[in-house]
């Protein structure tokens, strides 16, 4: 299947024509994009770089260019307000209305760890929400996929907030060194044994996937135990080299104990340790609390790693097939731009971003939705509002946190250290997203947000206002211009006629364009009269249902 297969493919329909000719033919390069900017390429853009961008976000982005939205996407942010207990009267350290990240466990310590990891979750949902015009929620998700921690597993919520706000701190900054602060951090210490890794007893966890998957990745296997790119040899050594470290005040009951990695100097193996010849056979010497960051260094001086993790981000922002044309065109470039920049990831974003090859037809819509982009996408192009008290808040985004998993993601619960396997699974990727349990999960969820929505405990679902959204739009009154509308906020591409007509019988079925005209007019007319509100209302959403239920919707 190639990029200009769409969704429909999987449903059974007919495939569209392949432009693989077309491909090869284009030039794959990097350099500055100078086509018109409209309204499809802004879309584009910030559907890669954030959550579900509203009408007015791509209208703005439209009207801004593409260079002061990249810069507008690219920009630092203040970094969110930490998570509070909204429901929890045990926490005592932490009440209702206040942050915990801090604070102790106490008393009913379960209850507490239980009630702390929602409000993680609902502050995860929150930041998405409210990211704004920017790609750093989009780059938090990023790294939390490259460097995987599964919550059920640490288990203290403090010190998946520690690694959360570690990866949204280096969202855009400098990937040396969120290696080296991942390598110390608390929650990745637990999560693959750095805690246990002692001079008695190395333990090569964390070495091997700081090779594999983290910095310079696998290679073809050259010869016993030899990757390409690193070697067996390289894990023992590098696993002593990382000896010595421990965590501290994991599921603390005591105030005055901090959260932190602690080095300790009679668990670190002090002797010299020589890495093979794909480092060329570099000895590293003792160099206590330092050494971790000396092997670091020295994976990084292999231009391979550059490579590495461009190839990710192309990944996670272009196609998940990487051409070798594209290799040599794209990829390569852009790792020397990395290298050039000390291993700063803003610049090598601002490239991809800015051109020619981030906006060929090929690239747009060629990617399935992932869950989150998927219910983002419904949660904000219809503006659904919640309401304006924070505690409700948060009950809804937890709410909202516990619909992905059954998509098969749930955030801070990857099925494994690699990640998920849609970002890296050969030869489906992404499509591994639908199947035949998910797609029936994503309709239901299309069905729900319509018609019941989400309780919040008051006396109105948090659902699709269906009025409110389409009297936003400009023509609403005409049938054809509003099935038009509605596909240019939701679609990629916009409707044909056969579609237009399709659509039109789930408002004025086999009748008359002029019959929605009249009904929608008086309704304007008589906006209380129910029986006429509530007859625009079911028809309105039975488009919209079908609409989002339609395989365009599933693209990005």
């Amino acid at each position: 299947m190639t990029r200009r297969e769409t969704l429909a493919t999987l449903m059974g329909k007919k495939k569209t024509t392949s432009s693989k000719q077309e491909r090869q033919a284009s030039n794959i390069t990097l350099s500055s994009y100078t086509g018109s900017w409209s309204n499809e390429q802004a879309a584009h853009l910030l559907r890669r770089t954030m959550y579900g961008a509203t009408k007015e976000q791509i209208e703005e982005a439209t009207q801004n260019g593409m260079m002061n939205t990249i810069n507008q996407l690219l920009s630092s942010k203040n970094r969110p307000n930490p998570p509070i207990n909204y429901n929890e009267p045990l926490d005592i350290y932490a009440p209702i209305g206040q942050t915990w990240v801090e604070k102790p466990l106490i008393g009913e310590g379960n209850k507490v760890r239980a009630s702390r990891t929602r409000s993680l979750y609902a502050w995860t949902i929150k930041n998405m929400m409210e990211e704004g015009m920017s790609i750093i929620e989009k780059m938090t998700l990023f790294w939390h996929n490259h460097f995987p921690i599964e919550i059920n597993v640490v288990n203290d919520p403090r010190f998946i907030y520690k690694y959360s706000s570690l990866i949204r701190e280096y969202a855009l900054g400098n990937f040396k060194a969120l290696v080296k602060k991942m390598t110390l951090n608390v929650a990745m210490l637990r999560y693959l044994n750095g805690n246990q890794n002692t001079k008695q007893s190395p333990n090569e966890n964390y070495a091997r996937e700081l090779l594999e998957l983290f910095t310079i990745g696998k290679g073809a296997l050259a010869g016993s135990g030899d990757y390409t790119t690193f070697t067996e040899t390289d894990v023992a050594a590098m696993a002593k080299i990382l000896t010595g470290w421990i965590d501290r005040g994991y599921n603390t009951y005591d105030p005055s104990r901090n959260i932190e990695a602690i080095f300790v100097p009679n668990r670190h193996e002090t002797g010299n340790k020589q890495l093979s010849h794909r480092f060329n056979n570099v000895v590293i010497s003792n160099a206590d609390e330092q050494e971790y960051s000396n092997l670091i260094d020295v994976i990084f001086e292999q231009e391979e790693v550059s490579k590495f993790i461009c190839r990710k981000l192309y990944r996670w922002f272009v196609y998940y097939e990487v051409s070798p044309e594209e290799e040599a065109h794209i990829i390569t470039p852009l790792a020397q731009i990395l290298r050039d920049n000390n291993y700063e990831i803003k610049p090598v974003l601002e490239a991809l971003f800015n051109s020619e090859h981030f906006y060929h037809n090929d690239n747009i819509g060629c990617l399935i939705k992932n869950p989150l982009d998927f219910f983002m996408d419904i949660f904000k192009k219809f503006n659904i509002q919640l309401p304006d008290s924070l505690i409700t808040k948060y009950q809804i985004w937890f709410s909202i946190f516990g619909i992905t998993p059954v998509l098969q993601m749930s955030y801070f619960n990857p099925p494994n250290v690699a990640g998920w396997k849609a970002f890296y699974q050969e030869p489906l990727f992404n499509r591994i997203w639908i199947n035949s349990s998910t797609l029936k999960f994503r309709l239901d969820i299309i069905s729900y947000m319509v018609y019941v929505g989400i309780d919040e405990g008051g006396d109105q679902n948090i659902l699709i206002d269906v009025l409110d959204f389409v009297s936003r739009l400009q023509s609403p009154e005409d049938p054809n211009e509003l099935i038009k509308e509605i596909a240019q906020i939701i679609f990629i591409k916009p409707v044909t006629n056969e579609q237009v007509t399709y659509l039109k019988n789930f408002i004025i079925p086999g009748l008359p364009d002029f019959e929605w005209t009249v009904e929608y007019s008086d309704y304007l007319s008589h906006p209380d009269d129910m029986q006429i509100r509530v007859s625009v209302e079911n028809k309105l959403k039975s488009l919209i249902n079908t609409m989002l239920s339609m395989p365009e919707f599933q693209l990005s």
